[in-house]
Order: C-alpha cells, then sequence, then structure tokens
C-alpha cells in the first residue's frame, strides 16, 4: 500500500530493481496482438488481502485475455509501484492514496490515472507498540514504517494527533519485510504498518491505533489502482477487462466468502479463516458503488477521492512531504471515471 518520494533520475535508475517485466516498447506499452489487445500487461500487486489476490489466484485475467501474456510483478510498497512507472516498467499497479497523491502531484507528475478503488483501509493497517500504552508514549523511541506509505502518512497523523512531532521520535524508513525482521530482533520499539505483517505484529504487540480510527478523524485511506496514461488510451477494451475482473472479485467475496478466502489465503500462505479475517478489515467496493459520489464519481461530476487525495497533498506539505499542494483539477482529472463508466455502463 504504500510509497516513495525519488527523485527522477534515482527512479529510472530503478527500472531493473523494480519489475520483472518484459516487453516494453519505448512509450511504455506493450505491442498489440490479435484484435488491438496488448501482447502481455506487466501487472504491479503487493500482498493485501483484497480482490486483486483473488483475480491473480484464479486467474481470471489471463481467461479472459488468452492471447495476452499476464506478467505479475510482486512490489512491497506503492512508492516502489511509482518508481516503476516512472521506469516504464509496469502498465497497471497498486499503490496507497499517500503515494498515489505524491504520483499525481510535482515533482514526480506520473502520467496515470486511478481507475478503481481496490479497498478503503480499515484495521488492517495500524500503529503497534512493543511496550507503550498510548501514542503520547513513543516520544524518544524508534518506530519503523514504510516512507512514503499510506502507513508513514497515518504515522504522521497519529502523531500530530497525539500532540507529537514527527522529530519527538526516531522514524525508521522500513518495508513491511524488513519491519517483521527488525521487530523480531529487537531493533524498534513500535511499527505502522499492514497485513499479513501486522498480523504477526499484534501478536506481541500492542495496537494503538489503526487506519479506520484515523479515517473517523478525516484522515482516510485507501489502496488504488494505477493505470498508465498511455495503456488506458491504447487498449480501452483490455482495461475494461481488467475492471471487470476486479468487480468479479469483489462479488466473490459477497456470494461466496469462504472460496474468496481460500484463493486470498493462497496467495498470502494463510489459512482461510485468518484470510478471512484479514478481508473483513478492509471495505471493498464493487464497480457501481465506486462510480457513486463518495469515491471516483462520474465524467460529470468527479467523486470525493479526489478531495481526499488532495487534503491528504495539504497534510503532506505541513510536514513538508510535499513541495507545493496542487489544484483539485488535478485530482479530478487523475480519477479515470470514463474509463469506470463505460466498464459497468449498462
Amino acid at each position: 500500500m504504500k510509497h516513495r518520494l525519488i527523485p527522477a533520475l534515482a527512479l529510472v535508475l530503478g527500472l531493473a530493481a523494480c519489475s520483472s517485466g518484459t516487453g516494453a516498447t519505448q512509450a511504455g506499452v506493450s505491442a498489440s496482438g490479435p484484435g488491438g489487445a496488448p501482447k502481455e500487461i506487466r501487472i504491479g500487486y503487493q500482498l493485501i488481502p483484497n480482490g486483486d489476490l483473488i483475480v491473480k489466484d484464479q486467474r481470471w485475467l489471463e481467461e479472459a485475455l488468452p492471447d495476452t501474456t499476464i506478467t505479475w510483478t510482486k512490489f512491497d510498497s506503492g512508492g516502489d509501484v511509482n518508481t516503476a512507472m516512472v521506469a516504464g516498467s509496469i502498465d497497471i499497479g497498486l499503490a496507497g492514496s499517500a503515494p498515489v497523491t505524491r504520483g499525481l502531484s510535482a515533482p514526480l507528475d506520473i502520467p496515470y490515472k486511478v481507475p478503481w478503488i481496490f479497498d478503503v483501509i480499515g484495521e488492517n493497517e495500524a500503529l503497534v507498540a512493543r511496550q507503550a500504552g498510548s501514542v503520547q508514549e513513543l516520544k524518544g523511541k524508534k518506530v519503523a514504517a514504510p516512507f512514503s506509505s499510506t502507513a508513514h502518512y497515518s504515522l504522521l497523523a497519529a502523531l500530530q494527533d497525539a500532540g507529537l512531532a514527527e522529530a519527538d521520535v526516531t522514524v525508521i524508513d522500513l518495508e513491511p519485510p524488513d519491519i517483521q525482521a527488525a521487530w523480531a530482533r529487537g531493533d524498534i520499539d513500535a511499527a505502522y504498518t499492514w497485513t499479513p505483517v501486522l498480523g504477526e505484529l499484534r501478536k506481541t504487540g500492542k495496537v494503538l491505533v489503526t487506519s479506520k480510527d484515523l479515517a473517523a478523524k478525516g484522515k482516510l485511506t485507501a489502496d488504488l489502482a494505477v493505470v498508465r496514461d498511455q495503456f488506458a488510451t491504447t487498449y480501452p477494451e483490455a482495461l475494461r477487462t481488467w475492471l471487470a475482473q476486479q468487480d468479479r472479485a469483489v462479488k466473490l467475496v459477497r456470494s461466496d466468502k469462504q472460496a474468496a478466502a481460500a484463493a486470498v489465503g493462497r496467495q498470502l500462505n494463510l489459512d482461510p479463516a485468518e484470510a478471512a479475517e484479514q478481508i473483513d478489515e478492509l471495505v471493498l467496493l464493487d464497480g457501481k458503488e465506486q462510480a457513486g459520489p463518495d469515491y471516483l464519481g462520474t465524467p460529470e461530476q468527479p467523486g470525493a477521492l479526489a478531495q481526499n487525495l488532495r487534503s491528504t497533498a495539504e497534510f503532506l506539505r505541513s510536514q513538508n512531504k510535499l513541495p507545493s499542494v496542487p489544484e483539485l483539477t488535478v485530482f479530478q482529472q487523475g480519477l479515470a471515471t470514463e474509463e469506470l463508466r463505460d466498464a459497468f455502463a449498462g
């Protein structure tokens, strides 16, 4: 979920390390196959218990696009997804609302749009401490989070809400797998991270605040899909197919929770019962719900997600994490409302 502000040169140099996808053209879009379908779709996914893992596990996209190679590349954070997008090595990816805010803002200005909300983050992302009963008690402690991620954003919001400045704690930049290792060694006192690593930390630590708690205070976060502008323009039918499979996954969660949990469990190497619990910590929305005013909205009336992203930018600017705050229209134009409408028309 999740996300890193990196100078453009470093982003481009990170291409080889950030994706195993192949076959990109100079413009960063895979060549056409029969009927105008892409020969390859390069997808950046994360280990988050939402519908994307169901689509991957069930191979629905491969079945729907038999003439297209689907390349799935795992990322540990949305910051790395932004890096891969800038480098041109993926076509569709998952990133949290904080990194997407950065991606749509200067200096990154990544040419991508949001066609889908994978989930609204709830209790699956939280601040866990080893020996602290409140956020205030973290003063002077070492706290880990993946920098520029939704978790990092939420950590800063939690500190501010508790009357602490970022400088009151030692914030350490670690990806979730490294957080788990550092926790096991006793190198950190607390961490803000997401499942499945969060589940391991909760076994021995105390949850101080969750992203659901922060959302109730106006600091909502979400895991968003981002699609390269050129891919969306060149392959609109393939994007509609991708959206249809994501919608299908959400409906499977609602109609057959056992099957959905089994699919997610296989991808996360979890028992289906535990996978089901983690799914329940997220809010999943189907296509029609996403086109509503509270989320992506329509081409005529962009939804509240645009304002949420701008509010995130304002907060990040107040924390000196962004040089400036874009106009609301930047975020409205960053929502792929036409593509969403076309996918679920009728």
